[in-house]
């Protein structure tokens, strides 16, 4: 179960430019909810960071919110999406959507592969993995921050894990289906496999027909035919 985290906001100034908002280390963010305008807000940059990093994407957050009028506001919320920035990869912008924690809602949870397969390590052959998250349904208290695949089931290559095979926690809906496959192991390449792997590609194989030359082949092939009619 993710643990609620606490983080101080204010009511954004719109008449404030986005670019001073980040000189005074603090980012712009919008709080969503249902039937209501979105509110503007801004938050400490380095302090979400932290949080983002140490709980996640489905992290509920307590919203402490002080007002433009003096008052003050205080909002569960769910981290709904977040804007990084291209160069940086820093968050510069987070949507919030404000919950209520006696509603249920659907978050992605993340997947954490954990353990060691005698198919990868011993037979040598390849993990893969079809996804890297699940969608579920709960309320925000019992969301959890990740749920964990232990590929030591994965002894050959015809095992499978399902998302049925996982340990959901208790009063946690999975949404996906459940033949769902998450992760298998693929056997090794055998050595003719690899040999033509290695084979060196002919220059024919690799050139594609010339469009002129076949372009020069119809011209002859033209001019022929009209020498032909000519005799």
């Amino acid at each position: 179960m993710v643990e609620k985290l606490r983080i101080k906001a204010k009511e954004r100034d719109l008449s404030v430019k986005t670019n001073l908002v980040r000189k005074t280390g603090m980012m712009p963010a919008i709080l969503y909810s249902k039937g209501k305008e979105a509110f503007p807000i801004i938050i400490n940059s380095h302090d979400f960071e932290l949080c983002y990093r140490e709980a996640g994407g489905n992290t509920i957050l307590n919203l402490d919110i002080d007002k433009i009028d003096g008052s003050e506001a205080k909002r569960n919320a769910l981290i709904h999406e977040v804007a990084l920035d291209p160069v940086t990869d820093k968050v510069v912008h987070v949507d919030f959507l404000q919950i209520r924690m006696d509603e249920k809602i659907t978050a992605a949870v993340p997947l954490k592969f954990v353990g060691d397969s005698v198919a990868v390590i011993e037979l040598g052959g390849s993990l893969l993995t079809h996804t890297d998250e699940i969608e579920v349904e709960c309320l925000p208290a019992d969301m959890p921050h990740e749920i964990e695949v232990d590929i030591a089931a994965l002894n050959d290559f015809e095992t499978q894990i399902h998302i049925s095979d996982l340990k959901i926690p208790e009063n946690v809906t999975v949404l996906d289906e459940e033949e769902e496959v998450v992760a298998y192991v693929e056997p090794p390449r055998s050595e003719e496999e690899l040999a033509e792997l290695e084979e060196p590609v002919s220059p024919e194989e690799e050139m594609p027909p010339s469009e002129h030359g076949e372009e020069e082949t119809a011209s002859e092939g033209e001019s022929t035919s009209k020498e032909e009619k000519a005799v």
